[in-house]
């Protein structure tokens, strides 16, 4: 027993030395670019590919296609993907949503790439580097892991590389070359992925699908070391590889041993799975609120050309109609993306997943092996399964609730693994299952024209979930969560809502493709379609259903009409390119007919320069202010040092009119007045930390009604901090909030504000994709406003924003109207306690009188005010009572003169 026990801790040893090898790439990437390189796998399978074709193919000596493959091609393949695809990202800020994309476009294609060059066919002729001892195997390992953690923490290309993860910008104007340290640890984490590629290639099947997804499955390991520490990696890696080998020693009697070797076969994913749920913090740095732009509208007649051509199979015969029938089908599924992707902005790589539980369930319902239920016709088996289906959705829909970004896209991935190795890749739940076809459609002309009833019936339930109430709250969501969570919306469960809808369209997608082909194929649903899906909706539109549609007829035709693998290399190069194009193909497709049309040089005639210039001549006349960034002072005021002698401000257009100050009262209050004295918000020894630091301490505050509080106070005094607890968006770790009587200390943002407390940001929180009267009417919606409609009426009125620029998206207006955006969706919301962070951040001063004269016409009329703010002139202007905060206590209170004279004299003299 302990010989065995011994071969198998060897065998254990060998897995586990490859995993660590790929954990230790992973983190030199994400620590050098903050890019977890979802196409490590891929890079492994490409090197394992080339150094076969050397040595087995041309006959090459081992030695020189092992040097060739690991120190030529490997960091070289890496150092060309960070300077043409991941650098234009992150100069531009790296939206981790785009960077995502990116990694993943990657990945496809280089698998399509390898399935075009090398065939789908698996090989098992890989040269072998490395003998199966593991102790070589281990040595690598460690000596790599002792070198890197030595670089990393005592040379000065370490301290670089740390800063550039932390700042890159800031790292830049510190004098480091940035691009030098991301190329570096580019090279050196496609090198490791090449060295486990050529390691595992002669012990695994070496296909251009399965060995990338087996790399992948083994990200567990970095996870668990949460992407930063290399002695973890290493040694979580080779305690699973040996708990996977110990397991094979079991075999319990019975279904238990099925289950055993299922679980003894995907331990990884397992502890992936378990990694992911239970450290919640990985990756919060990339969960940030996405880029968004105004949705660009379909052109005029595509929905004509979209119906029409797919109106064309029904004339197609024989073969060309039978694989036309996989396209309504994978339309299906691709809206499920549409639905959590493009319009409730969350990342889904497991979608594959649901659309095989659905093709599945349909498949056993159908066959009557489904257990506790009796055998259905194929339609009846096939609504039932998406019924089923769609509460699994809670699978990945329960971690979005407190994931975002990097967690999420590898809970996601986590459960599409899962489903994947555990369901489908069981004998005992797939063995011997067909699929027919509902009767009265067997024939492929038939089935074809149920798909489209059934496709239409899913496109009116994607628009349902675009428009309306529901649709505002998920643009709302997508677009700024936090801001959603002010607003009212209730984000935990409207993202349950969008997975759990994801979930039944891609089960009824799948159930549609299982019927199109008469079969259950496990195959089809793999972990690795999941992400070409992704990527495919991303580029060609995630929020057009249009774009979802395009795309299935993509995938079907280009790998229907040539070699395997063509499909997964367009999506890629698509996705790849989307450091230079945002906006995806229909972005450069503008671009380039944009240039034509400049190297023509158009010019105007006659006319057009009369029309010209009387547009130009009514918009300098136009009533709406524009907002200077040169009256952009107060972003990064210092604080209450810098007060001037209050200055007499010109009249601003916008300055509300005695109506106005009534329309204050009916917006601000809903037709309510708010003058209760029961309103109070307060705080009682309110404190809170973050990790060590302390940024507030024992915080005693009281908001009245009918007055303006206003706090100040240099910056790192603790404003922020108090602030976001007062809002909801921050739990203090002792003390209390309360309001009206009522502890709301662990009350989320949204309660908050259906309470009657709602906010604004320092940093912009509108809907880039929402018109101004959508931006409003979500505040007015997702509150007690008895009409909400009439309320956003009256506050987009008040701030003058009505007119035509109601209309417009907000995506491209300057910053002065946004500020009022983001107040007018306040006062929609009729609070009753108004924070009011920055408010008059990025202002001109014009704007600033207007704002002044609205807020104090909200305190005339009951309702309480919290304002941070850096310019001193508007707070003494403003407020009722003044708080300073240092350190995060508050050192000084009282009326603003008092406490602003006092301030003053204490300044030290120039």
């Amino acid at each position: 027993m302990s010989s065995l026990t011994y071969d198998l801790t060897l065998a254990g040893l060998s897995v586990g030395s490859a995993a660590a090898l790929t954990g230790i790439g992973l983190i030199v990437t994400y620590r050098a670019t903050g890019v977890l390189n979802f196409a490590h796998g891929a890079i492994a399978m490409v090197c394992a590919y080339v150094l076969r074709q050397c040595v087995v193919e041309w006959g090459w000596p081992l030695w020189a296609g092992a040097a060739v493959t690991l120190l030529l091609l490997a960091p070289g393949l890496g150092v060309v993907l960070e300077r043409f695809v991941f650098r234009p990202l992150s100069v531009r800020g790296g939206d981790p949503a785009q960077t995502l994309v990116a990694s993943i476009g990657v990945f496809v294609l280089l698998v399509g790439g390898a399935a075009l060059l090398w065939g789908q066919g698996a090989r098992d002729d890989a040269p072998v580097l490395v003998s199966s001892d593991p102790w070589g195997q281990l040595a690598v390992v460690l000596v790599l892991a002792a070198g890197v953690g030595s670089v990393i923490r005592w040379t000065r290309f370490g301290r670089e590389l740390r800063a550039v993860v932390d700042d890159r910008r800031l790292a830049v104007l510190g004098g480091i070359d940035a691009d030098r340290v991301a190329a570096a640890g580019w090279a050196f984490g496609a090198f490791t992925a090449g060295l486990t590629g050529v390691l595992l290639a002669p012990y695994v099947r070496l296909d251009p699908y399965g060995l990338p997804l087996l790399v992948m499955e083994v990200v567990a390991v970095a996870v668990a070391a949460r992407m930063r520490s290399l002695p973890v990696a290493v040694l979580v890696a080779l305690a699973i590889g040996v708990g996977q080998s110990q397991l094979t020693r079991l075999h319990p009697a019975g279904w238990a041993e099925q289950l055993l070797q299922a679980l003894g076969a995907n331990l990884f994913v397992v502890a992936l799975l378990l990694a992911v749920l239970a450290l919640p913090r990985i990756g919060t740095r990339d969960a940030l609120p996405r880029t968004a732009t105004a949705r660009v509208p379909t052109p005029p007649g595509a929905c004509l050309v979209a119906v029409v051509l797919f109106l064309l199979p029904l004339g197609f015969a024989g073969p060309d109609l039978h694989t036309s029938v996989q396209v309504p089908a994978l339309g299906v599924v691709l809206l499920s993306l549409v639905v959590v992707t493009g319009r409730g902005g969350q990342i889904s790589l497991g979608q594959a997943a649901y659309a095989g539980l659905g093709a599945l369930f349909t498949a056993l319902l159908a066959a009557g092996r489904f257990p506790g239920l009796p055998q259905l016709p194929a339609l009846p088996a096939l609504a039932l399964a998406v019924l089923l289906v769609a509460p699994l959705g809670l699978l990945t829909g329960w971690p979005a609730i407190t994931r975002r970004g990097l967690a999420l896209a590898l809970a996601t991935f986590a459960v599409g693994v899962g489903v994947s190795r555990f369901v489908f890749a069981q004998p005992y739940a797939t063995a011997g299952l067909t699929l027919g076809r509902p009767a009265g459609f067997e024939g492929d002309r038939a089935y074809y024209v149920l798909e489209l009833v059934l496709l239409a019936a899913a496109l009116w339930a994607t628009r349902l979930l675009r428009t309306g109430r529901t649709g505002r709250a998920l643009a709302a969501m997508r677009d700024h969560e936090a801001g959603a969570s002010a607003a009212g919306v209730r984000v935990p469960r409207l993202k349950l809502l969008a997975f759990v809808a994801g979930a039944a369209l891609a089960a009824l997608g799948g159930g549609m493709l299982g019927m199109g082909v008469r079969a259950f194929d496990p195959g089809a649903f793999d972990p690795v379609r999941g992400l070409l899906w992704f990527a495919a909706v991303t580029v060609l539109g995630a929020d057009s259903t249009l774009g979802a549609l395009t795309a299935a007829a993509l995938l079907v035709g280009l790998d229907a009409g040539a070699r395997g693998g063509v499909a997964a290399a367009v999506i890629g190069v698509l996705a790849v390119l989307v450091g230079r194009f945002p906006g995806g193909p229909y972005e450069a497709l503008r671009t380039g007919v944009g240039r034509l049309r400049l190297r023509r040089g158009v010019r105007l005639t006659a006319v057009g320069v009369g029309v010209r210039g009387r547009v130009r001549a009514t918009a300098r006349r136009s009533p709406h202010p524009r907002a200077s960034d040169a009256g952009d002072r107060r972003d990064e005021g210092p604080g209450p040092r810098t007060r001037r002698r209050a200055r007499p401000r010109p009249a601003a257009p916008t300055t509300p009119t005695p109506a106005a100050d009534h329309e204050t009262r009916t917006a601000g209050a809903g037709g309510r007045h708010h003058a209760a004295a029961g309103h109070v918000l307060t705080t009682h020894d309110l404190s809170a930390r973050y990790d060590t630091f302390t940024a507030l301490d024992g915080i005693d505050l009281t908001v009245l009604p009918g007055r303006i509080t206003a706090v100040i106070g240099p910056n790192g005094a603790g404003k922020t901090t108090l602030f976001n607890c007062l809002a909801g968006t921050h739990h203090p770790t002792h003390g209390q909030v309360r309001y009206a009587g009522r502890d709301i200390t662990h009350l989320p943002a949204h309660a908050r504000t259906r309470l009657g407390i709602t906010r604004t940001f320092q940093q912009l929180a509108v809907f880039p994709t929402l018109t101004v009267t959508e931006n409003v009417r979500v505040g007015a919606e997702q509150t007690d406003t008895p009409d909400p409609a009439t309320a956003t009426r009256h506050a987009l009125r008040l701030l003058a924003l009505d007119g035509p620029l109601s209309a417009l998206p907000a995506a491209d207006l300057p910053t002065g109207i946004l500020r009022r955006v983001e107040l007018a969706r306040a006062l929609a919301g009729t609070p009753r306690v108004l924070l009011l962070d920055e408010p008059a951040a990025g202002l001109d001063t014009a704007e600033v009188t207007a704002l002044a004269r609205v807020l104090k016409a909200l305190a005339a009329d009951g309702t309480a005010l919290l304002v941070v703010e850096h310019d001193l002139d508007l707070v003494a202007d403003l407020a009722d009572v003044v708080h300073v905060m240092a350190a995060g206590r508050i050192i000084a209170s009282g009326p603003p003169e008092r406490v602003l004279d006092t301030l003053a004299a204490q300044e030290p003299s120039a």
